[in-house]
């Protein structure tokens, strides 16, 4: 939608819930989350118009919280695919998924530092 609140317009037609959306630094792509089931909230991405949707994770656990870099090439998320929630980074493609923390409490909303202005 613009600023002003016109011009909504649907992006998504699935039955499931959507929330947690994340515009790509290029402004080209969104990633977001979908919940699918009792535990089943995975990452998503797709083109800004609503095309070319994919789904990037699928785990046991609920993946939430999609942060992109900010060069694009990843996106950190939380998850509680190993009982509790921590942080983790994939590349934008859902590749190689990493765990980034290990601490005895939850840990979710992850953010990205921004890239040092060039002068």
């Amino acid at each position: 939608m613009d600023a002003d609140g016109a011009g909504r317009r649907r992006l998504t037609s699935s039955p499931d819930n959507e929330s947690g959306a994340d515009w790509s630094p290029d402004g080209k792509r969104i990633a977001f989350v979908r919940h699918s089931g009792i535990q089943e909230y995975d990452i998503w991405t797709m083109r800004s118009d609503g095309a070319s949707q994919r789904r990037l994770t699928q785990t046991p656990g609920p993946d939430v919280d999609p942060a992109w870099s900010p060069d694009g090439r990843k996106i950190a998320f939380a998850s509680r695919r190993a009982g509790r929630s921590d942080v983790y980074v994939m590349n934008a493609d859902g590749s190689s998924p990493r765990r980034l923390t290990r601490k005895p409490f939850d840990e979710a909303q992850p953010a990205w530092q921004p890239l040092p202005r060039r002068r």
